[in-house]
C-alpha cells in the first residue's frame, strides 16, 4: 500500500518534474486543469507542502530572487521520489471502485413518479452534455497547445467515461418511457 494520499502525490508529482514554490503550483494547477481529475483545492496546497517536508519527503529552502521578494523553493527528496514511484505503481496497477452520487439517486428512484424521474434525467444529459463539451474543448486546447499526450488523456479517458454514461442514460430513460421500468407513482409519506 502506497505511503502518500492521492492530494500529496499531486504535489510530489509537480515537484519531481522541478523544484517550485507554493505559488507555481497553483498557476500549473489551473494551467494544466488538474482540479477536473484530483480533489486538491487551493487552501490545501500548503498543508500538503507542509505535511510532505514532515515527512522527509520535500525539503525546502528559501530562495532570494533579484528584485523579487524572496520565496519558499520545495525539492523532492531521495525518499518522495520512492514514494511517488510506489504511488503511481498502486494507481495504475488496480482498478478502484468509483462512488457517485448519481447511484444513490438511481437506489431511490421508486420514489419518485415516472414524469419525475425523466425530467431529472434530462437535465442530467444536459449537464453530461456540457461536460463533454467542457473535456473536447480542453483536448482541443491541450493538443493545440502541444501539451503531452499523458496530459490529453488526462482529459480524453473521462470524455470515453462520458460518452459512455450519456448511452447508458439515454437507454434507461427509454426503458422508464417503454413501461419496461415502472417505478412506484412517487409514494407519499407523511
Amino acid at each position: 500500500m502506497s505511503r502518500i494520499s492521492n492530494r500529496e502525490a499531486a504535489i510530489l508529482g509537480m515537484l519531481c518534474e522541478s523544484p517550485r514554490y507554493g505559488y507555481e503550483l497553483e498557476k500549473i494547477i489551473e494551467d494544466r486543469g488538474m482540479r477536473n481529475w484530483t480533489e486538491i483545492g487551493f487552501s490545501s496546497i500548503y498543508y500538503v507542502l507542509k505535511r510532505l517536508e514532515k515527512r522527509a519527503l520535500i525539503e525546502s529552502k528559501i530562495v532570494g530572487l533579484a528584485g523579487k521578494p524572496s520565496r519558499r523553493v520545495y525539492t523532492v527528496t531521495k525518499e518522495g521520489m520512492k514514494a511517488i514511484k510506489e504511488k503511481i505503481k498502486a494507481l495504475l496497477s488496480k482498478n478502484q471502485k468509483l462512488i457517485s452520487p448519481f447511484d444513490l439517486g438511481i437506489a431511490y428512484l421508486d420514489l419518485l413518479k415516472s414524469e419525475e424521474i425523466l425530467e431529472c434525467l434530462n437535465l442530467y444529459l444536459k449537464s453530461t452534455d456540457e461536460r463533454l463539451s467542457f473535456l473536447q474543448d480542453s483536448i482541443r486546447r491541450m493538443k493545440e497547445s502541444g501539451a503531452p499526450n499523458r496530459v490529453i488523456a488526462l482529459f480524453d479517458r473521462p470524455l470515453a467515461h462520458m460518452k459512455t454514461e450519456k448511452l447508458w442514460v439515454e437507454g434507461f430513460m427509454k426503458k422508464i418511457q417503454e413501461k419496461e421500468i415502472s417505478p412506484e407513482k412517487g409514494r407519499e409519506y407523511g
